[in-house]
């Protein structure tokens, strides 16, 4: 029979190796960093905006155990279109992959395998910030480690179902957010 005092402590114990696990897995970068204005490399070229559209270099450690593979998010929240804008999706990712060299998606650099979904302007690949004149928004890449080896996804997919895909496979993420305004 368990004391009333050591229940609490189990759950403590519990919580505390979760958070521990999760601190493992993290997502660093040369190129961006957490809470800084993105640089104009990484802006978009079009829609107003005069950027090297170029996706930042992104390295990540500490994969949680049953890791099979990663995919890569880039999501803007502020976009005033209801449901925020996606910059880039990437998955299947080998799990044998931890970087991303600076300028990868749309380069042919990206990892054999790798299957870069078309971002909401229209484009497989990265697609840079670009916000409204006057805003300050939001841009949070995030990696994801998968407990599967290959998503399973119509050719085409949409954001939304590559979105549910990733969520529904996802061990732990890590992620940067970074901003930019013009």
């Amino acid at each position: 029979m368990l004391k009333k005092a050591s229940f609490p402590v189990f759950l403590l114990a519990i919580v505390m190796a979760n958070a521990a696990s999760a601190q493992d897995f993290k997502l660093s970068s040369s190129s961006i960093a957490e809470g800084t204005q993105l640089a104009s490399s990484f802006v978009f070229a079009g829609f107003g905006c005069e950027g090297g559209n170029q996706s930042p270099q992104l390295s990540w450690s500490g994969a949680p155990e049953g890791t099979k593979s990663f995919a890569i998010t880039a999501y803007d929240p502020d976009a005033p279109t209801g449901s925020g804008w996606w910059h880039w999706n990437a998955v299947n990712i080998p799990a044998s992959v931890t970087s991303l060299e600076l300028g990868a998606s749309g380069d042919g650099k990206m990892p054999a395998g790798t299957v870069e979904i078309a971002n909401d302007y229209g484009a497989a690949g990265f697609g840079g910030a670009c916000p409204p004149p006057g805003e300050v928004h939001r841009y949070v890449f995030t990696v994801h480690a998968l407990a599967t080896d290959r998503l399973e996804l119509p050719e085409n997919p949409s954001n939304a179902l590559a979105g549910f895909m990733i969520g529904a496979n996802t061990i732990e993420s890590a992620r940067i957010t970074a901003v930019y305004n013009r």
